[in-house]
């Protein structure tokens, strides 16, 4: 009985004496390894200096402002629908009086939250939100978690700070900002 109609021919010819000793194949590994061995090391001093992460990259959560400094959030919960990992979870509470200059809508998110141990970073939330409040820096990695306590990041984490603003450019050129390095590489 035949699995498959792809069969492979194989050949048994007699191997000669310097591929019964594997030099061509020795040889070949050695020349990669020299050629290696003399070549530039893209090695970067890391605390020093951090490598640029790209326009596209998907890194730490941060719920924007508008120019007035209020939220943009109004808790509809189309990121936390489209998250496929079910990591974003919210509560809506209705704007007081007097309450104008912190909230843009009528609704905002009076607790929202990300579990970043749950979240795959696949940017679905920041598609699906309508009043383009939520970002995905491109310039900062979520940092290091120590304790368990630390995974949940909520609004004092997630809020844009106003002497912090996030810019993201929508054509081909990428605004720098003070937290990304040069493109070049240091040589060690």
């Amino acid at each position: 009985m035949q699995l498959t109609n792809r069969s492979k021919q194989v050949s048994n010819k007699e191997m000669t004496l310097a591929e019964k000793m594997y030099l061509p194949a020795v040889i070949s590994g050695l020349a990669i390894t020299i050629r290696h061995f003399f070549r530039k090391k893209p090695t970067i001093q890391y605390p020093e200096v951090k490598k640029y992460l790209g326009p596209i990259y998907r890194g730490h959560h941060v719920l924007k402002r508008d120019e007035q400094g209020r939220e943009r959030c109004t808790a509809c919960g189309l990121c936390a629908v489209a998250c496929p990992a079910e990591a974003i979870s919210m509560i809506a509470a209705e704007r007081k009086k007097g309450e104008e200059n912190l909230y843009r809508e009528e609704k905002y998110a009076a607790v929202y939250e990300i579990n970043m141990l749950r979240c795959i970073f696949c940017g679905l939330c920041e598609e699906a939100c309508p009043k383009q409040a939520v970002y995905l820096r491109h310039d900062r990695m979520v940092p290091v978690f120590q304790e368990r306590d630390e995974v949940v990041y909520g609004k004092d984490k997630l809020v844009e700070k106003l002497d912090d603003r996030y810019v993201r450019v929508n054509n081909s050129e990428v605004k720098t900002t003070p937290t990304e390095p040069s493109l070049t590489r240091a040589a060690t």
